[in-house]
């Protein structure tokens, strides 16, 4: 950030007494372990009050990241987090560039009279906020925290416990930096996380191998069973419904990561997930994620009321799961040149 931004930002902090942090809607490692690590450095640089929320459940497998229990929901506490939110006199908004991704909780967002800061690496920000760090170039928005509290001059201040929220929101949001990781600067943040004696082996293992017995199962009939390939475009979807989920006892967090599963195939560039929503009806949510330099963000803004990443991206349709699947063959077949 430049530095009228940094001394802009330094002077919000220094006058805050009252701080939200917040992420999206079903928030993954990124979203957890940015608001997690920025309140864990803002309390250890004396910023006492200070409340994470987010708008409803986050994976059984992030549930061991310290400082989780200090996270409240909206969904589950809608009237205290409200009064948080009125009561604040900073928001600082992580991992999304849109308020509405926070979705139920966003009329509360929009309405609080405190200034609000955007740290984010996604693309298309909202005006409006206070102040805006916006970089889609970066790994992860904790990365972005990282090199905030760094130009801040609050190095000293993070701790093993800081170190390791910000690790593990850099680690998922890579997938253990297998993609979107290849700037090096990411790799001298990791150094310096090192230096905070965190075990990076004991967190890659507590997110990538915590599985229940069920969730392997469930895998394995998805790839087996409800595997679409289409070899001649080098492109696979995959559906999830909600029986499917019922059968296998699916829990939140289950089926991360799967999607990047079909990329193991030779030669493929695109790989699909469709999964029904299991509370609103008609709704289907979609992953997709790619390699090299095809755009699945485009495709999701074209095709899915989504977007997102180069290699990572999302959206939602809002029908009956066959007629996902005729979009997801409309999006195939449109994009055939750039897939083969």
């Amino acid at each position: 950030m430049s530095e009228e931004k940094a001394a802009q930002l330094k002077e919000l902090l220094a006058a805050s007494q009252h701080i939200v942090l917040t992420a999206h809607k079903s928030p993954d490692g990124d979203a957890l372990g940015s608001i997690l690590g920025m309140a864990s450095w803002l309390r250890q640089i004396g910023k006492q009050d200070v409340t994470p929320v987010v708008p409803d459940a986050y994976p059984d497998f992030l549930k061991w990241m310290p400082d989780c229990e200090k996270i409240m929901r909206y969904d589950k506490h809608p009237d205290e987090v409200k009064q948080h939110i009125s009561d604040a006199d900073l928001i600082i908004c992580l991992d999304f560039n849109t308020i509405s991704r926070v979705e139920d909780m966003a009329p509360v967002l929009a309405a609080a009279k405190a200034p609000k800061v955007l740290i984010d690496h996604h693309l298309d920000p909202d005006s409006g906020f206070a102040l805006t760090f916006s970089h889609p170039e970066a790994s992860s928005t904790c990365e972005l925290v990282f090199r905030v509290i760094r130009q801040l001059g609050g190095l000293d201040e993070i701790t093993k416990l800081c170190a390791i929220q910000l690790y593990t929101g850099m680690m998922t949001d890579t997938g253990g930096f297998t993609y979107n990781s290849t700037d090096p600067i990411i790799y001298a943040i990791i150094a310096e996380l090192l230096t905070k004696h965190i075990d990076k082996d004991k967190i890659y293992r507590n997110v990538f191998n915590t599985l229940p017995a069920w969730a392997i199962r469930f895998r394995g009939y998805l790839m087996n069973q409800k595997l679409n390939y289409f070899s001649d475009l080098n492109a696979s979807y995959y559906t999830v419904t909600k029986d499917d989920m019922q059968r296998y006892h699916f829990i939140k967090g289950d089926l991360e990561g799967l999607v990047n599963e079909p990329l193991r195939i030779k030669g493929t560039k695109l790989s699909v997930s469709l999964r029904e929503d299991t509370d609103k009806p008609g709704r289907i949510y979609v992953s997709l994620r790619s390699v090299d330099d095809f755009p699945c963000n485009k495709m999701a803004a074209d095709f899915f009321n989504g977007g997102g990443h180069l290699n990572a991206s999302g959206g939602k349709l809002f029908c009956t799961m066959e007629e996902a699947e005729k979009t997801v063959r409309k999006a195939f077949s449109a994009y055939a040149e750039m897939l083969k």
